[in-house]
Formats: C-alpha cells, sequence, structure tokens
C-alpha cells in the first residue's frame, strides 16, 4: 500500500515507472501531510524516470562549472563568447526545463545569422554543457536536437552600388563598423573591440593579436584608403576602443537597428558575415590572386578561399581557345574535324 504506519508516524511506499522502490517514513503523524509528502514524491519520482530531472541545478551553474574546465585551453574564449549569447536565453532556467523544443527554437534563431557549421558548434558548447550536467548526477539524461547540413551554400555578397545603398539606412553609429568592415574584412569580433593601441595611422596597419582571432595567430593588417578614413573620422571620440556608441563599446552589431536598414535598403538574406564576403568577392574580382586574399583574410589553407575562385573566371580565358574547333576560315586546328 502506498501509505501506512508505524507506530503512529506515516511512511510511504511507492514504485517510480523505472521500477525503484521507495520506502520512507513521512515524518509526521497527520495523514494529510503524510499524504501530500507520497504526492510530491511520487510527482518528483516520475519526473526524475521520465523527464530526467536529478536535482534543481541552473543552467548557469551548470555553464560555469563547464567553462571552469576549459581554463587554459584554446577554445576558452570562444567558449566564453558562446555561452555569453546563451545567457539571455537560459540564464537563470533550471536545467530540468531546458527542453529539446527550447533548445532548437533557440538555435534557430542563431543559425538565421550563421552557416549551419557555425550554428553546430554553438550546438556542441551547449550539448557539452548538459552532457557534463549528467556527468555530475545533476541530470539524469541530456536531451538530444538536430544539428544543421553544413553543405557549403552559395555565397552571399554584395554589389558595390548595393553596398552603397546600404550605407545610406545605416544609422550613424554602424555605418563607420559596416564600412571599416568590407574594407578590411575582418571578422564581427575583431572589427567590434578593435582598439586604439592596436592601430597605427602612421603605417595604416592594425592588429589582432592571437586570443583574439579566431586561428589563435596572430593577424596583420594593412589598412586601405577607406579604412584610413573611416579611422580617422572616429580618432578622439573614445580612448580605449575604435567603435563606440554612446561612450561603450558595440558589442551587438547583428541588431535590430541592423536589420531594420537591410530591410529599408530592401537587401535580403543577408547576414553580418557576408559582409566579409563582400570584401574577399571584390579582392577576386579585381584581380587579387588567391594566394593573396589567403594571407589577407587570415585564412589556413588555400582551400579556404577557393570558394570564391569561380568569381573571376578571367583567369582561365588564355585557356579556353585550346578546344576550339572552327568553320575552317577563322577557326583553330586544336581539333581535327573528323
Amino acid at each position: 500500500m502506498p501509505l501506512y504506519k508505524r507506530n503512529k508516524t506515516w511512511w510511504v511506499d511507492i514504485t517510480t515507472p523505472d521500477g525503484k522502490r521507495i520506502k520512507r517514513s513521512t515524518k509526521t503523524k497527520i495523514k494529510r501531510e503524510a499524504k501530500e509528502f507520497h504526492d510530491k514524491l511520487t510527482s518528483s519520482g516520475w519526473e526524475e524516470s521520465r523527464l530526467g530531472i536529478k536535482s534543481s541545478r541552473t543552467w548557469d551553474q551548470a555553464a560555469l562549472k563547464w567553462l571552469k574546465s576549459t581554463e587554459g585551453t584554446v577554445s576558452y574564449k570562444r567558449n566564453l563568447q558562446k555561452l555569453g549569447w546563451f545567457q539571455p536565453f537560459f540564464g537563470g532556467m533550471q536545467l530540468i526545463d531546458i527542453k529539446k523544443e527550447l533548445i532548437e527554437e533557440v538555435i534557430g534563431l542563431r543559425y538565421e545569422d550563421v552557416s549551419g557549421a557555425t550554428a553546430n558548434r554553438y550546438i556542441a558548447v551547449i550539448s557539452a554543457v548538459l552532457k557534463s550536467a549528467v556527468e555530475w548526477e545533476w541530470l539524469v539524461k541530456a536531451p538530444k536536437f538536430k544539428r544543421y547540413d553544413e553543405k557549403k551554400k552559395r555565397i552571399r555578397w554584395l554589389k558595390p552600388d548595393e553596398y552603397l545603398h546600404l550605407l545610406k539606412f545605416l544609422p550613424d553609429y554602424m555605418s563607420p563598423l559596416v564600412q571599416f568592415s568590407v574594407a578590411t574584412g575582418l571578422r564581427q569580433s575583431n572589427v567590434k573591440l578593435l582598439k586604439w593601441e592596436d592601430v597605427d595611422l602612421v603605417r595604416n596597419v592594425a592588429w589582432v593579436h592571437p586570443d583574439e582571432a579566431k586561428g589563435d595567430e596572430a593577424i596583420g593588417i594593412p589598412l586601405n584608403d577607406d579604412a584610413v578614413k573611416v579611422l580617422k573620422s572616429l580618432f578622439g571620440n573614445d580612448l580605449t576602443y575604435v567603435f563606440t556608441r554612446n561612450g561603450k563599446p558595440i558589442l551587438s552589431p547583428n541588431n535590430r537597428d541592423w536589420r531594420k536598414a537591410l530591410v529599408e535598403a530592401g537587401i535580403e538574406k543577408f547576414r553580418w558575415h557576408d559582409l566579409r564576403h563582400t570584401w574577399a568577392s571584390w579582392h577576386v574580382q579585381n584581380g587579387t590572386p588567391l594566394y593573396v586574399l589567403k594571407e589577407l583574410g587570415a585564412w589556413k589553407t588555400l582551400a579556404m578561399v577557393e570558394k570564391y575562385a569561380h568569381l573571376a573566371p578571367e583567369h582561365l580565358a588564355q585557356y579556353v581557345g585550346n578546344v576550339l574547333v572552327g568553320d575552317g576560315s577563322h577557326g583553330t586546328n586544336t581539333v581535327q574535324a573528323a
């Protein structure tokens, strides 16, 4: 029986959905209180078995403990950045409330702005946190959720007239960020936190330190006239950061103002990272060799820039005549007619 007496104290005897038997004193002589204890214990046993509940630990506790376990690794700062992005969604929530459906909804918001490969890296972080919580016995099981297709997508870039049109709709604080991004090809994370101490307007160069670079290697950035013009227009606004708004660095350029400007300019399916694609595409179309673009963009391998090669087929023009078959009066003799 689920409720019974021993001497004058009520006890419970229940079996959870996974077959676990629980016999426990309610520590009360009042049946009503014992019944409340029984109902609460039954509910707890059901949740632990069916929903993966182990305790009332929070996302913040789990994320912090997992992050500390990655200290000293090359991925630590990137993990910190990704957890920071998750914080507005999961901060303060109990682990038991972070279900598959919620995770997929949140990751879906991230996927709107990044590639499938990048979205999967965010998924890897939240998966690592939840699996660690299972190891620490804070959860019985971690939810499983889908990964995104990492197949290569068509490169999205702006033509010069589209880019100039977009600038007309950007707020004053954002326009320099966009112009500098297109002038240098730097990733958002390196542009938004650029400091004046890492800029030399005498030599027209800037630097990204290894701990701030995606490839964990220092990046030297030669600055063209457009980039220098942007920097000079901002000089003196802030003693520390180059790009600021109301005296603070712009931590989230990919915000409502950015998306509003895209809508007003009539530019669709364009992400902040596509500014880097725009920069690379213009380089290739204007004759920059791929091996030079690789160095300018701080890619580790040439294969990473070959996706832009199709945008400038002109360098192959000298070879297309090798298979030309003429009519005898103006064609070549490369291939003889049968």
